[in-house]
């Protein structure tokens, strides 16, 4: 048995690793759940150069939803692909999986166990050190970069991640591509838009990695953007998607992206459809083909959509909504939203949203639902009172979001147009709204 002192010596040297447990992946239940579907989406597709990151982040995440055996299981399938990709029996790679373990069999009460990864930790760190002695080794902050891209919003840590592992370890592709789709993203928050040092790397990096679909589809969207003619890119990669093994990376979900706003809704069906029909038991599939229809129904805002298309919809949302039960909120409230717009589905619409405000909901999913459920209440119920007192339910919920920047604004615009019986109470209530 370990002393007091050894036990707290154990614990300091488990807090200077790094990897997934000490990199602040404070992640609610929601989230891990939804992490732990996209992951589970991106599948084991020979050939996958992030399989060994994916293992090791699948790992950290069944941990923490309370599953220790098959977060041991992960851990250890992340030690092949890890080596495989870079053709040797071990290197700087296994650092984060090792530290994962440690941690792990420390949180098991297994100290000789978790001793002996730190042991393979340091060793590691002693035969393969840093480039620089005040950095992280390159493929540390790679799977650092890796890990917040899949579960954080903080793409500005992602960027500087890669950044620095190209830096000092130029050359690998897959840190490259990534390195350019963390540039994207960031830049999807600025007012600037995306600058042409970025396109420039994203030129670069579909050079660098011409098999990657999922890329190419994100590249051709950019180009599309600065004024490019892409449908006939576009199609040609539809083809080659639908050849490619049915995975998240395959690249259909961006492209469903560009046909819908450089070619046409009705395409993006069509090809989501065929894609199904390809492969007709895949969930990842059943859900893009329903974010087309949502796209048609909803947001295009079809005024009489034909029944054929509203049932297919529902059956799909409906398969998709048991398929995902721990990470299909959105698609619920989907759901709610295209029986409000089918002939006689105002009572089942009613219906499916009382059940989503009755569940016991965490901040950020309550918030979302509450912005969706206030503009149900206008749009369709034309109740404009309760759908301002929505909207305001969910902008008092102190956490920034798009949600509730969304109802911020609606009120804010009621407030401005004077005309409302609720002006006073908008204009007391914005007033006094706390900042997250």
């Amino acid at each position: 048995m370990m002393s007091a002192t050894q036990s707290q010596t154990l614990v300091s040297r488990l807090k200077a690793l790094q990897c997934h447990f000490t990199w602040d992946l404070d992640l609610s239940r929601s989230l891990l759940l939804r992490c732990r579907d996209n992951l589970l989406d991106i599948g084991t597709v020979n050939g996958n150069r992030w399989l060994g990151h994916i293992y090791n982040l699948r790992g950290f995440i069944q941990y923490r939803l309370g599953f220790s055996e098959d977060a041991q299981s992960f851990y250890n399938k992340a030690t092949e692909p890890f080596n495989n990709m870079r053709n040797a029996d071990e290197g700087p790679w296994l650092v984060v999986n090792y530290g994962n373990l440690a941690w792990l069999h420390h949180s098991l009460g297994n100290q000789a166990e978790s001793e002996a990864y730190l042991s393979k930790v340091n060793a590691l760190n002693r035969k393969y050190p840093s480039p620089s002695q005040e950095e992280l080794h390159p493929e540390t902050y790679a799977e650092k970069a890796y890990a917040l891209m899949m579960v954080s919003g903080d793409k500005i840590h992602v960027v500087d991640y890669f950044q620095r592992a190209i830096e000092m370890q130029p050359g690998i592709r897959e840190w490259n591509t990534s390195h350019a789709l963390a540039l994207m993203y960031a830049s999807m928050h600025s007012s600037t838009g995306l600058e042409d040092d970025i396109l420039e790397k994203m030129r670069f990096a579909q050079e660098q990695d011409p098999e990657n679909l999922y890329f190419a589809a994100h590249y051709l969207d950019q180009r599309a953007q600065r004024g490019e003619r892409i449908e006939d890119e576009a199609r040609e990669l539809a083809t080659k998607v639908l050849r490619s093994p049915v995975s998240s990376y395959s690249g259909l979900k961006p492209l469903l992206w560009v046909y819908r706003k450089y070619i046409s809704v009705d395409e993006a069906i069509d090809l989501a459809e065929k894609a199904l029909k390809n492969h007709p038991d895949e969930r990842y599939l059943k859900r893009c083909v329903t974010l087309c229809y949502k796209w048609k129904i909803i947001f295009f805002g079809e005024s009489h959509p034909e029944k054929s298309m509203i049932d297919r919809a529902i059956l799909l949302l409906e398969e998709v909504i048991a398929l995902y039960p721990d990470s299909s909120l959105m698609k619920k409230i989907d759901l709610a939203q295209i029986y409000a717009l089918s002939h006689d589905g105002q009572a089942k619409a009613d219906q499916k949203y009382q059940e989503l405000l009755e569940r016991d909901l965490e901040l950020a999913d309550k918030q979302m639902l509450y912005n969706k459920y206030a503009n149900y209440l206008n749009f369709q119920k034309h109740n404009i009172n309760m759908s301002i007192q929505y909207h305001m339910k969910a902008a008092a919920i102190p956490q920034q979001s798009f949600f509730r920047e969304a109802s911020i604004k609606v009120l804010e615009k009621i407030r401005d147009r004077h005309r409302d019986s609720m002006c006073g109470e908008i204009i007391d209530f914005l007033a006094n709204l706390q900042e997250p």
